[in-house]
């Protein structure tokens, strides 16, 4: 079963200075932490703050790409976590038919703000990411991340910076 998951934030893990996209659960309090790289946080927090490039960035050009295609994205899920990395899944349709492609979690969730479509995440995987950070990162313990992720209010999950 997937969970249909919100972005509640985009801030910088105190830790590592990596970007991390908040996710939480629509009909719960459960959120989800996913570390993406640099230029996907500013792809994604663009789009949050609904900012122009001067020129299409590359999710841009995909949703174009999408639509000329007389396709249409109906929802991304995140599928699967494996050795610490996540994985994702497009779900488009075109003709009637249903397609779907592989992406990274971070390029779904880009496409799907663009797109203005539902975003999910696999149950299973919600249930051990929620839990679950890095084990190569030395710091907090994932009970503690889970909860100061979960505490979070507006100000801490203010407008991510570049």
């Amino acid at each position: 079963m997937d969970i249909e998951v919100r972005i509640r934030g985009l801030m910088m893990d105190p830790t590592t200075n990596m970007p991390i996209v908040v996710l939480k659960d629509v009909a719960s309090d459960v959120v989800m932490p996913i570390w993406v790289g640099i230029f996907e946080a500013n792809a994604i927090a663009l789009e949050i703050e609904k900012t122009a490039a001067l020129r299409p960035m590359t999710h841009d050009l995909t949703r174009k790409l999408i639509r000329n295609l007389n396709a249409q994205l109906n929802r991304v899920v995140i599928t699967e976590l494996k050795d610490d990395t996540f994985y994702a899944v497009l779900w488009l349709s075109q003709n009637g038919d249903e397609v779907t492609i592989d992406a990274r979690p971070s390029d779904a969730i880009a496409l799907a703000l663009r797109a203005d479509c539902p975003i999910f995440v696999n149950e299973k995987v919600m249930e051990r990411a929620r839990v679950s950070t890095s084990g190569a990162v030395e710091g907090p313990s994932a009970e503690q991340l889970r909860g100061w992720l979960e505490g979070l209010n507006d100000e801490d999950l203010g407008r991510y910076k570049m």
